[in-house]
């Protein structure tokens, strides 16, 4: 039962975020091999100046070694 949860700088309107929802539940079903059923996918708003403190220094930072996808910038 994949749950992902995708946190994103605001701006995006709801069509993007349908797609986005969509691409990332075909790429969860071809990757783990479940059905389409198993798959939910939350989709929630950063302000780009609270992105550090609130995603990247509580989250991101102190998971590094776990990440399978590392961001390829430093916060400033």
């Amino acid at each position: 039962m994949p749950h992902v949860v995708i946190k994103m700088h605001e701006g995006r309107d709801e069509a993007q975020k349908r797609r986005i929802a969509e691409l990332v539940t075909q790429a969860i079903m071809e990757g783990a091999g479940c059905k389409e059923s198993s798959v939910s996918v939350a989709i929630e708003d950063v302000p780009a100046a609270d992105w550090t403190s609130t995603v990247y220094r509580p989250e991101i930072e102190p998971a590094l070694d776990r990440l399978y996808k590392k961001p390829g910038y430093m916060p400033d």
